[in-house]
């Protein structure tokens, strides 16, 4: 094995070193040489590179509730020469900039620090020769409330379009109320968290996601995400027979129907088929209506109907009738 290995590093080596493969190698040197040269010549130019600096708010008094984003970045343009932006980029040199939330939270909700401020920490932080160029924003503003909340209902916004023959039977969120922290004006104004837009089409199956609640500046949700739930279901047509009920009679008198049950056709999710009764539809005939139209049929109306029924619709909407003398 070791007589192997010997053999095999005289073979590489006699390679390498063989009259072309010294060329080889001369030219690979130089090429090098090259490369190295044209990169500490192309870092010596001057250029402008975005920097991301991070801020960060500290001392924040107790049963303070910041609802602004913590984590916000500063987009910092930097002009000076390749080395130094190289050393900004992969270096760690710029930390994230401490904003004391003392120093500017005068007003009563709001914080604003001004350019200047933010400018001068970065100029501490980098070389001498660096510039500052641009910076977005131009200044940073947080949002902070003394505890102020209330527990709102959560809405959905989006599009949700079910499939051929299927209807969106519930919508569930979890958890189904969530706490919102604002200046107590924009708390007024909040009767429901709703959430970023989820778009879904054709839908045939129950489907969970977990969606972002819409951001609003100065209002901050606890949770920022929940849990949505859309429960299809496929449509199914169904009827039943209901008694006409007639309604604003006068004492004395009692109308009849002919017939006096009328077919009632309608849509109804396959869950839901069992749950239909009879006694939840009502439908009416209206003494008045007769009255001040006479005609030899009345007018018939659905005015009551199951919440999960759809399209519900009457076999006949006028009918003969009778008015008898009790």
């Amino acid at each position: 094995m070791e007589q192997t290995g010997t053999r095999i590093f005289r073979v590489v080596r006699n390679f390498l070193f063989s009259i072309v493969n010294k060329e080889f190698l001369i030219f690979l040197f130089f090429l090098l040489v090259s490369a190295t040269f044209w990169v500490l010549t192309t870092l010596n130019e001057t250029y402008e590179r975005e920097i991301a600096v991070p801020l960060k708010l500290v001392n924040v008094p107790k049963g303070v509730v910041i609802t602004s984003d913590m984590n916000d970045t500063l987009k910092v343009t930097i002009r000076d020469r390749g080395y130094f932006l190289f050393a900004y980029k992969f270096g760690n040199i710029i930390r994230p900039i401490s904003i004391d939330f003392k120093n500017y939270s005068k007003n009563a909700n709001k914080g604003t620090v001004p350019a200047s401020d933010l400018q001068k920490q970065i100029y501490h932080q980098i070389y001498n020769s660096s510039r500052i160029v641009t910076m977005k924003p131009d200044h940073w503003e947080f949002y902070f409330t003394q505890g102020q909340k209330k527990s709102v209902p959560l809405g959905l916004r989006g599009k949700v379009i079910p499939g051929q023959s299927y209807y969106i039977a519930r919508v569930s969120f979890q958890p189904e109320r969530v706490d919102v922290y604002a200046r107590q004006s924009l708390l007024d104004s909040i009767r429901v968290a709703y959430t970023d837009v989820l778009d879904v089409k054709e839908l045939t199956d129950t489907i969970v996601r977990t969606v972002s609640l819409q951001k609003i500046k100065g209002v901050k949700y606890v949770p920022s995400e929940v849990k949505v739930t859309i429960y299809p279901d496929i449509l199914t047509e169904g009827s039943m027979e209901i008694p006409v009920t007639a309604v604003n009679m006068p004492p004395g008198r009692v109308l009849r129907t002919f017939p006096a049950r009328i077919r009632v056709s309608y849509v109804v999710g396959a869950s839901n088929v069992r749950s239909v009764k009879p006694d939840q539809f009502k439908v009416e005939t209206d003494y008045r209506d007769i009255e001040a139209n006479p005609s030899e049929k009345c007018a018939l109306r659905l005015v009551r109907l199951p919440r999960d029924v759809k399209n519900a619709r009457l076999e006949v909407d006028h009918v003969d009738y009778l008015i008898e003398e009790q």
